[in-house]
């Protein structure tokens, strides 16, 4: 199976169901509740302010649950919080469309939506270092393999006695095959996160598809077949509600058995599950809740690599609202400012949220098309950054190039689309741009997650290695590179080292915290300068965010520590 270490129906179960659907049940909800508000619930006016105040609540909501979701699941496993999350999408769809007011039943059932798909989002992480998780019996594999490939007819010497070499012998003087081995683990513990990582983007991509072009033709479809378009939409949300259901059976089923959650359970969750039961000093400092999130908060500003991971994040989720939202809504506003639509009080619409389909077909047209191109070049480029990142000793490389995309793309795009189809040339570049918004999108996405994951299961081998000669005193420059504290010498690099892989879940849900907080303040501080100041504004942020991504890159290949 070559990269990964899971099952056949772990990685199916992940790859075609954790992954695409995490996406495509938020995408369909966030498409379809103005229908709700305005179909089922009657709501004229103030539409635009209801359908803010309910996606602003849920990323509130997100930001909290996303960090617990994740320390849950480093107590009772990664499988268990699927299923709770999709069970959870699943009651949230049924009761979403039986709300007859805004306030409070809408906004309740907005809210209990927010945290299954808080789980269901925060276990596309957390999964993922289990897919190449390589525990001590399969690293020793390796180390014979590599032994046999590289040292022919030597036999390798066992690591008890290893231990017993003097420290000079065992980091100058180690037969070749040790270093065989040790690359071979390092290949094993780098590169497959950042293929698999590859694959999960195009996965996520592939769950927007599904939402776009199955769940929500679903209304018009039930509306053709005779169906009023109130219950059109209610038998929507049921089969849609219903495909969460199953997808909680599947992942119960299918995610059986992964690697090292074999200690984890609802009978641990008051005993601290899933901790290493001989690494006492870890159960010590890590076995309270909040504890747990310290440390993986911790690891953000102790590890090179987790820290890219947290900023990629964060950059990530932004920009997945910076294509959504803000392209479609510069486009509608610059087809109005042209005179190129018709007035909202013309054709009797609510104010608050003009129906630019209906309004404004030609904005509604090439918004879709700018849009789509955008996805699509990020659909196309997710395999490929995962393929370059694991070709690559230095995996900053790829996310730079992501990072310059963005800082190119967004000011690009605000400056030179034209909604005038003559203009053929600005139109190109505004095409041009979208696309380069999409690759910086999905590089952040598929290159944080990488990186994140490889940093979790490199640290785990280095822990490994140390023990196996704890006279060696001498860091390498593999470690100093991309794992060197950023904050000097503290719990990170001490003897009683945290295991970030026992923590995967708590860290998933930190990455997670980051992103929701990305898109928090694109949504809010973005807005308000879109509509006070210039339209550009939220593109010049998103900008900004890239180049802060970009200089944490650059800063993170220099050996030496950014903090001492």
């Amino acid at each position: 199976m070559g990269m990964f270490t899971a099952t056949r129906t772990q990685i199916a179960t992940y790859l075609l169901c954790v992954c695409p659907f995490s996406i495509a049940f938020l995408v369909f909800l966030n498409s379809s509740v103005s229908f709700v508000v305005t179909d089922l619930i009657g709501r004229e006016e103030g539409v635009g302010d209801a359908v803010g105040n309910l996606g602003f609540a849920d990323e509130l909501v997100a930001l909290v649950a996303c960090p617990l979701w994740g320390l849950l699941s480093d107590r009772i496993g990664v499988r268990t919080v699927c299923f709770i999350g999709y069970v959870i999408i699943g009651i949230a769809l049924f009761l979403f469309v039986q709300a007859k007011t805004v306030y409070p039943e809408l906004l309740l059932g907005r809210l209990f939506f927010s945290l299954g798909g808080a789980a269901a989002s925060t276990m596309v992480t957390a999964i993922l270092p289990t897919m190449s998780f390589v525990d001590e019996s399969q690293s020793n594999g390796v180390h014979a393999e590599g032994q046999r490939r590289f040292n022919g007819h030597v036999q390798a010497p066992s690591m008890a006695s290893e231990v017993t070499i003097t420290p000079n012998n065992y980091r100058g003087d180690q037969p070749a095959g040790n270093d065989a081995g040790n690359q071979l683990r390092e290949a094993s513990t780098s590169d497959s996160p950042s293929k698999i990582a590859g694959f999960v983007g195009m996965a996520t991509g592939c769950g927007a598809l599904i939402a776009l072009s199955i769940f929500l033709p679903l209304p018009a479809r039930f509306q053709k077949a005779g169906a009023e378009p109130g219950p059109a939409l209610q038998y929507s949300y049921y089969i849609v509600g219903a495909i969460a259901f199953v997808l909680a059976i599947v992942c119960l089923i299918g995610l059986h058995g992964l690697r090292s959650e074999s200690k984890k359970g609802f009978r641990f969750l008051l005993q601290g599950g899933g901790m290493d039961s001989d690494n006492r000093s870890t159960r010590e400092t890590a076995s309270s809740t909040l504890g747990l999130l310290y440390h993986a908060l911790l690891f953000g500003f102790t590890r090179k690599d987790i820290f890219i991971g947290y900023v990629g994040g964060f950059v990530a989720r932004a920009s997945s609202v910076g294509i959504s939202l803000f392209v479609p809504l510069l486009v509608n506003a610059a087809f109005l400012s042209s005179g190129l639509c018709a007035p909202a009080l013309t054709l009797g619409e609510p104010t608050g949220l003009p129906d630019i389909k209906r309004r404004c077909p030609r904005a509604y047209v090439v918004a879709a098309e700018l849009t789509g191109a955008s996805q699509l070049v990020a659909l196309l480029c997710a395999p490929l950054f995962g393929y370059w990142s694991s070709r690559l000793s230095n995996k900053n490389i790829p996310l730079m190039f992501a990072a310059v995309a963005g800082i190119v793309g967004y000011p690009l795009f605000a400056k030179r689309f034209d909604p005038h189809d003559e203009d053929k040339a600005a139109r190109g570049v505004a095409f041009l741009a979208v696309c380069l918004i999409g690759i910086s999108q999905i590089g952040a996405i598929v290159c944080s997650l990488g990186i994140l994951s490889s940093g979790v299961l490199k640290q785990q081998h280095d822990i490994d290695r140390r023990n196996t000669a704890p006279e060696r005193n001498t860091p390498s420059v593999s470690d100093l590179r991309e794992h060197t504290p950023l904050l000097g010498s503290i719990a990170g690099t001490q003897k009683s080292t945290i295991k970030m892989t026992e923590l995967k879940g708590s860290i998933a849900g930190i990455y997670s915290f980051y992103g929701g907080a990305g898109i928090l303040i694109l949504t809010k501080a973005g807005g308000a300068l879109f509509d006070k100041s210039t339209t550009a504004a939220p593109f010049y942020m998103m900008a900004t965010f890239n180049a802060i991504l970009l200089l944490a890159t650059i800063a993170a290949c220099f050996e030496r520590p950014l903090i001492q």
